[in-house]
């Protein structure tokens, strides 16, 4: 089974960062999840950015709905793959 990346995409910095610190507690995540600030194409405006957090899922064993309804919780969603 090939590795599973889910990516969420949050509306700020501080949003994302809570959220890559909650989802260990919360889902038992133990690889660190990446943050990725991802500019909104054709936005020179930094406060435009969103930002991501992806998280590796080597097992595949994470609930898809579940993060969605996560990452929910701060204004963000669960990228579908």
């Amino acid at each position: 089974m090939s590795d599973v990346r889910h990516v969420l995409v949050l509306p700020d910095r501080d949003a994302a960062e809570e959220v890559a610190e909650e989802l260990a507690d919360r889902f038992g995540v133990a690889e660190e999840p990446q943050l990725v600030r991802d500019a909104l194409a054709g936005e020179d405006d930094a406060e435009d950015a969103q930002w991501l957090v992806v998280v590796e899922d080597p097992s595949g064993r994470l609930d898809v709905t579940a993060l969605d309804a996560f990452a929910a919780e701060y204004e963000g969603w669960l990228e579908a793959p």
